[in-house]
């Protein structure tokens, strides 16, 4: 009794002291946040926090109408909607994957992948297509006309040649690239895909390799040490699908023309701003994403080869022709291939993801099998299945409706897995079975079964053996919830309540006005003496736009641009300030360029209609729809913050 008695009074102590190592912070409704749990959060949305009271507050604030709306989409029972759990399972399978390898494995596997991102490889290969579930005659078959193919390539017939030629390659692109899928390193193919090609020596070809396109016969061309990644900006003049000759050497004399521009000291950037087509660089100063080793990215050959010729930063390449028109080039940044310690992490992730992680799940499946005390039961528990089985099974029509018994097939850390489990499991995966004998059908599918349940069960435990895991967990939970409810309750509900809409901007209508508006044909010259000759030209009321453009760019491409529309002066840089009156207003110089404006028609400020101003007035419209909701929110989930516990967060 006095033991017992003991044991209750040093329980309670552990609880009453962890309690106050992780006070409760905040109370919502019935929930309750420590304040680590509020930390962890606060550290993640700020890099680098701070933790007088000011800051605090602020992000307290932000915090609480999280929580709000998180909690009313529960109570509303968003989290229990069919696509949303799917959704959220997805995401689960994604974190679990890390914590479901073997650690010894996939650190080899990531030390592999370091050294292939030092090397690139220049392959060629021929494709023949075979579906995931072909029969055993008809893999067979593509294997052994691969090989026939194999076999006169080594006898001298040219792999570009047979790959092209008729019963060659299956892969679409052939036809253009005569198999040659140019310069990878590891990560940018499929990786049974990559560990043949890095695995064939220079100039031979490899055994056919399976793939989830097919059959591959990879001839390797090259290999050369990675370049490294580049981060490059351009000026590109478009060169649309189906131009004429005539617009492609009107395109090329363009190129040329800003080129000589660059050659004379004209800024990169300003050139860009003023000339390039590429509408995802040109407000950017042409920058580009980086690409080369290791990166996503991969650019047409000819871009990356002038890319990786220009030797310092700041270089930039003559005009060059890719599909897409002429670009010029320049060099911003080099990075060489980075040191294992600092790849590690990137690395790491990329192998969890990629097919390469499905060897490290074998070796941790036989790893918990020993950690949970596995027992098999299967031999005389498959046997029903396996007298029972037929070809409905390969229709997809097969159900375990006849099966009575319910025996375990093994025992996992003491919790049995039974024939209907695996019953189950057959009815869900008719999809895509070879047509085999009955026996290793079974075999096989019980294989995947025993992988899949144990692997299950682990991940089932993962929340509770790992804190950061269970926290990422609750904050997709929430983050998918959250979404939905702000969709339906503010979002959608801003754009498709018409009459709610209307009636907020009749009450708030005088806040959407239009400013002084000129109706204007802007002529943007390239210097003071074009400006000069158009402003000329234009006096004259049967010259016309076309006339201008004509004379003025028949020497050069780059003198005139001529755009035309309504302009809210107030609102438009280049007309801003420069007392813009009805008539030809004279040449005037803003950003480097000079204009020359002339006025059609001068409109007075004044209200703008629903039409008008749809998308300021639904943005404003939303934020008053989420205020009065969260208004509503605060009556219902009653609030309660411990302050005490906020200020002495960092103390």
């Amino acid at each position: 009794m006095k033991k017992y008695i003991l044991f209750v009074v040093s329980s309670l102590f552990v609880l009453n002291t962890f309690s106050q190592q992780d006070p409760v912070l905040l109370e919502i409704g019935d929930k309750k946040v420590t304040k680590s749990e509020f930390l962890q959060i606060y550290l993640k949305n700020n890099p680098n926090p701070k933790y007088d009271k000011q800051s605090l507050d602020e992000y307290m604030e932000l915090f609480k109408k999280f929580q709000l709306k998180v909690i009313e989409a529960e109570a509303l029972g968003y989290d229990t909607i069919p696509k949303l759990k799917k959704e959220l399972e997805g995401y689960r399978k994604q974190l679990a994957t890390p914590y479901l390898i073997d650690s010894v494995t996939n650190q080899a596997l990531v030390k592999e992948a370091f050294e292939r991102t030092k090397k690139e490889i220049r392959a060629s290969h021929i494709l023949l297509r075979i579906e995931p579930n072909a029969l055993p005659a008809d893999t067979l078959r593509v294997y052994n006309r691969l090989l026939d193919i194999k076999k006169r390539i080594e006898n001298g017939e040219d792999f570009a040649t047979v790959a092209k030629g008729k019963a060659g390659s299956e892969d679409p692109s052939v036809v253009n690239n005569a198999g040659d899928l140019g310069y990878f390193t590891a990560f940018q193919m499929v990786y049974p895909f990559e560990d043949a090609a890095f695995t064939t020596p220079v100039g031979k070809v490899s055994n056919p390799v399976r793939t989830r396109f097919g059959y591959h016969l990879i001839y390797v061309t090259d290999i050369r040490n990675a370049r490294g990644t580049i981060k490059t900006a351009h000026i590109m003049v478009a060169v649309p699908k189906g131009s004429t000759n005539e617009d492609v050497e009107s395109a090329s004399k363009k190129a040329n023309e800003i080129y000589a521009e660059l050659q004379k000291g004209g800024n990169f950037e300003e050139l860009v701003k003023k000339y390039s087509d590429d509408p995802s660089s040109n407000s950017k100063g042409g920058v580009l994403p980086a690409f080369g080793t290791g990166t996503t990215t991969r650019m047409v050959p000819a871009f990356e080869e002038t890319a990786f010729a220009l030797k310092n930063n700041g270089d930039y390449s003559m005009p060059i022709k890719t599909d897409y028109g002429f670009h010029i080039i320049k060099r911003l940044e080099w990075t060489d291939v980075p040191a294992f310690e600092t790849a590690k992490k990137e690395l790491q992730g990329k192998v969890n993801k990629d097919e390469r992680s499905l060897k490290t799940q074998e070796s941790f499946v036989a790893k918990l099998k020993k950690e949970y005390s596995y027992k098999n039961k299967s031999a005389k528990s498959l046997k029903w299945f396996e007298k029972n089985i037929d070809s409905t099974y390969f229709e997809g029509k097969w159900t375990a409706g006849k099966l009575k018994s319910n025996k375990s097939l093994f025992i996992l850390d003491g919790k049995k897995f039974s024939q209907k489990e695996f019953g189950t499991f057959l009815e869900n995966n008719q999809r895509g079975v070879k047509k085999e004998d009955f026996h290793t059908i079974v075999a096989n599918q019980y294989k995947k079964f025993e992988k899949e349940a144990i692997l299950g069960y682990e991940e089932s435990k993962l929340p509770a053996k790992y804190s950061e895991f269970k926290a990422l967990l609750n904050e997709y939970h929430d983050g998918i919830i959250l979404y939905e409810v702000m969709t339906d309750r503010v979002w959608n509900k801003a754009m498709k309540d018409t009459t709610g809409l209307k009636d907020f901007f009749e009450k708030n209508r005088d806040q959407y006005l239009w400013g002084k508006r000129v109706n204007a044909m802007v002529y943007e010259c390239s210097n003071k003496e074009i400006a000069s000759e158009v402003y000329k030209m234009i006096q004259n009321d049967t010259i016309n736009s076309k006339h201008v453009i004509e004379k003025i760019n028949k020497e050069s491409e780059l003198n005139l641009r001529v755009k035309t529309n309504k302009y809210d002066v107030a609102v438009t840089p280049f007309l801003k300030d420069q007392n813009i009156a009805m008539g030809i207003n004279k040449p005037y110089e803003f950003e480097g360029k000079i204009y020359v404006v002339k006025v059609s028609e001068v409109i007075a400020p004044g209200r703008k209609e629903l039409t008008e101003a749809k998308g300021a007035i639904t943005s404003d419209y939303q934020n008053y729809l989420e205020k009065t909701w969260l208004d509503e929110l605060n009556k219902k989930h009653p609030i309660k913050i411990n302050e005490t516990v906020l200020y002495s967060i960092g103390k």
